[in-house]
């Protein structure tokens, strides 16, 4: 029988915790992986590590949503971030590998390539359970058959992830786990998953649950009792670094025009919901936590980071730094990308727009990551 690795329990840094969270998004991943192959390696800098670094090396809990959760994965079985992005440059077309026409009707993309690859790079066999993963890990879905989110940890002290329950969690193989965070509805078929004892559950997007932005679940299942960590909180006891594949607000009808019809509604409900849920979790985020980064939310609240330096202790939950670049025109153009489109690089399925994306990650991780000045006593080489 597979055991769980009990250092993932183990802080990488006596008195800290470290907590990266990634959100859902398609192939808009490769945003996000420009940002953390500049965190990578601006980390292995300050910390003085060589080439073998790993941002596993450094955060204790890693989490991801649908994208998310492939690059979550990755990263906690000890990938670099360079690697991953060879991966989804080689994947993400037949990731996105359209269905016979008929089939159509029911989903955009075949499932079998993704699932293919991610068997390819975990293993057949690998359970969420197995040693070979380096960190705390999260992955987010939607149990469709209960109506309910489904967040599972590798948690060993867990409630569900006892061993000798028939319906273990520790014991489901991880690429299965991963392709149904990865189901979006319409674009893949559900993934359906088969317990031990018999039953068996269909899973869809973790994107369709509230926690598409899964950086403040990730706090309570640190923190909270029931959950079986107990991690100590503080602003020099915990960072969370939140990481998104960039958004853009999706204006709707004017005030000359406020009628929409039933297709344009029924079309555009999944992503006004996913929008406002992501919203819920980063401003819950910034308000128990202290941001120490983050694009501004709206004209009320703004970024919500606090005008006293770093130094000065607020008494805050943790450290909140929240990374996602604006892909409307005016964004792109400050990121010095004017002859990018939006519509091309705001698309999940835009395989054909991988050069624009990773030239969005880019830019915007050198203009807007700063971790010595921005992540305090986590940001030195004394963190190490």
């Amino acid at each position: 029988m597979a055991t769980t690795n009990s250092s993932i329990l183990e802080p990488k840094k006596a008195g800290q915790r470290r907590l990266l969270a990634l959100d859902g998004g398609g192939i808009r991943g490769l945003i996000t992986l420009g940002i953390l192959e500049k965190m990578e390696a601006d980390l292995r800098r300050i910390l003085k590590k060589d080439a073998s670094f790993r941002l596993a090396d450094y955060f204790d809990f890693i989490g991801g949503t649908s994208t998310g959760a492939i690059l979550a994965v990755g990263l906690s079985i000890g990938l670099s971030a360079s690697e991953l992005t060879k991966f989804y440059l080689e994947a993400g077309p037949l990731m996105f590998k359209k269905e016979e026409l008929l089939e159509r009707l029911w989903n955009k993309f075949k499932s079998d390539p993704l699932e293919m690859k991610l068997k390819e790079i975990l293993g057949k066999t690998t359970e969420l359970g197995s040693p070979k993963l380096k960190t705390l890990l999260l992955l987010v879905m939607r149990n469709v058959s209960t109506d309910s989110p489904w967040p599972v940890t590798n948690n060993p002290n867990a409630h569900y992830n006892a061993r000798d329950r028939d319906d273990c969690n520790l014991k489901l193989p991880l690429w299965q786990l991963v392709r149904a965070s990865t189901a979006a509805p319409t674009y893949f078929p559900p993934e359906v998953v088969k317990l031990k004892e018999g039953r068996q559950f269909v899973f869809v997007d973790g994107g369709v649950t509230p926690y598409n932005i899964p950086a403040f679940l990730m706090f309570r299942k640190a923190t909270a009792e029931p959950y079986r960590l107990l991690w100590e909180r503080g602003e020099d006891k915990m960072l969370i670094v939140s990481a998104g594949t960039g958004s853009a607000p999706r204006l709707g009808p004017q005030a000359g025009d406020p009628n929409r019809s039933l297709l344009e509604v029924a079309m555009s409900i999944a992503g006004e919901m996913m929008n406002g849920m992501a919203y819920d979790q980063d401003i819950n985020c910034r308000t128990v936590g202290r941001c120490v980064f983050g694009p501004e939310i709206d004209r009320e609240v703004k970024d919500m980071v606090p005008a006293q330096p770093l130094s000065e202790n607020l008494g805050r939950s943790f450290l909140y730094a929240r990374y996602d670049p604006d892909l409307t025109r005016e964004g792109l153009d400050a990121l010095g990308l004017k002859k990018l489109s939006p519509e091309a690089v705001g698309k999940m399925d835009s395989v054909k727009a991988i050069d624009d994306l990773m030239a969005v990650g880019k830019a915007y991780a050198k203009k807007a990551l700063d971790i010595g000045a921005q992540w305090g006593p986590f940001g030195t080489a004394a963190a190490a």
